[in-house]
């Protein structure tokens, strides 16, 4: 009998392979964290090598957290290291080729995960009318021209074929459109755009595209600026009555990274307890 139109026949060069069973979800696999090693990058670098994957850790700045974060990932036992801290600004586009080759430097030519964590906000909180061009312009290089370049070095290195997982990060500012964030939430409603558009450009590659937007998260990035009161006030507008923590969104980036989150793809995903 013949097959129904509709019916897809995969053979086995059509189907990634996957863990064998007790096996960690992300085992043998490469991913590259940008903003990596503090806040939710953080959290997000060491759930991703608690799932087993060997992680790059992007950061900025001071390298005190990125290596003491890697230090403590290397500590755990397993053979060979499992991870790495390499120093990139993801506005400047030999930086961010300069990361990916760091990565397969260290840890082979197979490349599987990009999570771009990197982000800025501009803790003044300043209206539309109150932004400075140069305010305007910090934001969208780090938030959405950082963005862009990762994806784009992501689009041509991660591997073909299953395991590719690129996963962005918005904010769920973009749904609640709360005044004194209007530079922030244009680079991230960008970010969720391009995101989309990126996941549909990739056809036929196995790799996916989705974005995470988290809601207030407490990180040093959300305290900055804010009173007391107004913490209290965005913990009490959330149906779970608190501000969330790195934890809670970390695991949801993982899931996306593994092979169970296959078809899903072109999304947002609004992890923030229900404050939006």
């Amino acid at each position: 009998m013949s097959n129904p139109p509709h019916e897809l026949r995969l053979t086995s060069g059509d189907v990634p392979s996957r863990p064998a069973p007790g096996e960690q979800p992300l085992h043998g696999r490469v991913a590259i964290v940008t903003g990596g090693s503090g806040g939710i990058g953080a959290a997000v670098t060491a759930h991703l090598a608690s799932l087993g994957a060997r992680v790059v850790v992007g950061y900025v700045g001071d390298s005190a957290l990125a290596d003491q974060l890697v230090a403590s990932l290397n500590s755990a036992p397993g053979p060979g290291p499992r991870a790495v801290a390499v120093h990139a600004d993801v506005s400047d586009p030999a930086q961010v080729a300069l990361l990916f080759d760091a990565a397969q430097a260290a840890f082979g030519p197979d490349l599987h995960v990009l999570v771009a964590a990197a982000g800025v906000q501009d803790a003044a909180y300043p209206s539309i009318a109150d932004t400075t061009p140069e305010q305007w312009d910090r934001a969208f290089g780090v938030n959405t021209r950082g963005s862009f370049l990762c994806c784009r070095e992501a689009a041509l290195r991660l591997v073909r074929g299953g395991g590719g997982r690129i996963v962005t990060f918005s904010s769920s500012n973009v749904g609640s459109l709360r005044p004194g964030y209007g530079a922030y939430v244009a680079t991230k409603a960008a970010v969720e755009a391009m995101t989309k558009v990126l996941a549909k450009e990739l056809a036929g590659t196995g790799i996916t595209a989705n974005s995470v937007a988290p809601g207030p998260v407490a990180t040093p990035m959300f305290y900055a600026g804010k009173s007391e009161e107004r913490i209290m006030a965005v913990a009490g507008e959330c149906p779970m009555g608190r501000i969330g923590e790195p934890m809670d969104v970390a695991p949801v980036v993982g899931f996306l990274c593994t092979d169970a989150a296959g078809w899903i793809n072109g999304q947002v995903i609004r992890v923030n307890g229900g404050y939006v």
